[in-house]
């Protein structure tokens, strides 16, 4: 490659992002056939859903890792370095591999197909899967990136797919209806390779009648598996071969147990396959699992948490957190969105439950303004970057309140940048 270096590397891997999104699996084929399909010599798990696939990812990750498999991740967005996109037993790739793959692909696709041209995410997976190849994991747990059924990752043909729910996000790229959107996330789904899903009503309609039509397996939490709170943080299973009582479950928030109980059925789905994966080991992996930007507890006096609800659903399961949790203290919100996201709904929901919003703008050309959001939400002043909306929040709250961060991982990796120098 011409330029030497991660940074290097860094700058050709963002110059694709020129070409946007490219729906289809040609372009990532073709990709990958230059260098001999990368992605044929290991097994892999494969994740989509509107919310919480990285969250189900990580646990299955942990679990598996800590049965003593070699696990490769790969998952998007990063928060604030390119290297945590893609792990190995939970380890980032260096920046000397992502360098050292950046240019051995770009090499080996320029001289295949030289008029060619791939997307920013394109190129990601082929590097993910390439270097999973060379770490010689035992399985690949694969987040797409969006949707499903054009999603680059599709190529691969998993041991079990999993959708761990469907509700309204990105409705340009993949329908204006709950219906739609799951048929596109449906499409992650392979002839005779059986599926687990959190989706409820019409969106499980649609998995299901997808699967039949597969001739594969689905299994429905709260039909065919489930779980039942049993303490903050803790959860008793039921699932497909085994019950698992009293589980803790080191993630904050009601909706981080659907994600553990979406992630134990697909480890008893692996247990079909031979895996061996004892109960002490699912306990010990879930009791310590951690994932950066999930109600993710940064500091104290004040309280800090970092949460990338970008959507109306994640908004709603940051509220009800929120509320049982920290009802009786003053609150205040740092809130910065993407333009397609439906911040008027997602700032209606969190309006009665936070005293005062400090709107800002994340630096990349997809945020919205922070000035068309001011009429929106409560008590709110505009703020121009992500780093002087935390330092407004440190004026603003006192050592017993709470600052809540919000809207978008792009805001969440920009505050976790800066708020060891404002604090």
């Amino acid at each position: 490659m011409s330029d030497a270096g991660y940074e290097g590397s860094l700058g050709y891997l963002y110059g694709l992002e020129k070409f946007g999104s490219v729906f289809g699996l040609d372009n990532i084929s073709r990709l990958l056939g230059s260098i001999d399909d990368p992605h044929r010599s290991f097994r892999s798990i494969h994740i989509a859903g509107t919310n919480g696939k990285g969250s189900v990812a990580t646990m299955i990750s942990c679990i598996l890792k800590e049965a003593g498999y070699r696990v490769g991740k790969y998952t998007s967005p990063h928060l604030v370095s390119f290297t945590e996109r893609i792990t190995v037993n939970e380890e980032e790739i260096t920046e000397e591999d992502v360098a050292l793959l950046t240019g051995h692909i770009r090499d080996r696709a320029e001289r295949r197909c030289p008029d060619g041209f791939y997307t920013f995410f394109d190129f990601t997976t082929a590097m993910a899967f390439e270097y999973f190849r060379r770490k010689k994991v035992d399985i690949a747990v694969i987040e797409t990136g969006l949707g499903g059924r054009l999603d680059s990752t599709n190529v691969i043909e998993p041991v079990v797919s999993v959708i761990t729910n469907v509700a309204f996000d990105h409705v340009k790229e993949l329908g204006g209806t709950l219906t739609k959107i799951a048929g596109e996330k449906a499409g992650i789904i392979k002839k005779g390779i059986p599926v687990i899903t959190g989706a409820r009503c019409r969106a499980r309609e649609v998995i299901e009648r997808t699967a039949g039509d597969n001739e594969s397996a689905a299994y429905a939490l709260g039909r065919d598996f489930s779980f039942r709170k049993s303490g903050r943080g803790h959860m008793s299973y039921r699932g497909l071969k085994r019950t698992i009582k009293d589980v803790a479950v080191n993630l904050n928030g009601d909706h981080q147990l659907s994600n553990a109980a979406i992630a134990l059925c697909a480890i008893d789905v692996l247990l079909e396959f031979g895996y061996d994966i004892a109960e002490d080991r699912v306990r010990s992996a879930l009791s310590s699992v951690t994932w950066q930007g999930r109600l993710e507890m940064v500091r104290e006096n004040p309280l800090i948490i970092f949460d990338g609800a970008h959507n109306a659903s994640g908004v709603r399961a940051l509220r009800h957190f929120i509320r049982m949790n920290y009802g009786d203290r003053r609150k205040v919100m740092v809130f910065g969105v993407m333009r397609d996201k439906e911040y008027r709904k997602m700032l209606k929901s969190l309006n009665d439950c936070i005293d005062f919003t400090i709107l800002t703008q994340p630096r990349t050309e997809r945020a919205l303004s922070a000035a068309v959001m001011k009429n929106f939400a409560r008590n709110s002043i505009v703020t121009t970057d992500t780093r002087s909306a935390l330092a407004r929040a440190r004026q603003i709250a006192g050592d017993e309140d709470l600052i809540l961060v919000t809207g978008s991982f792009y805001t969440i990796g920009e505050a976790k940048q800066a708020v060891n120098e404002v604090f």
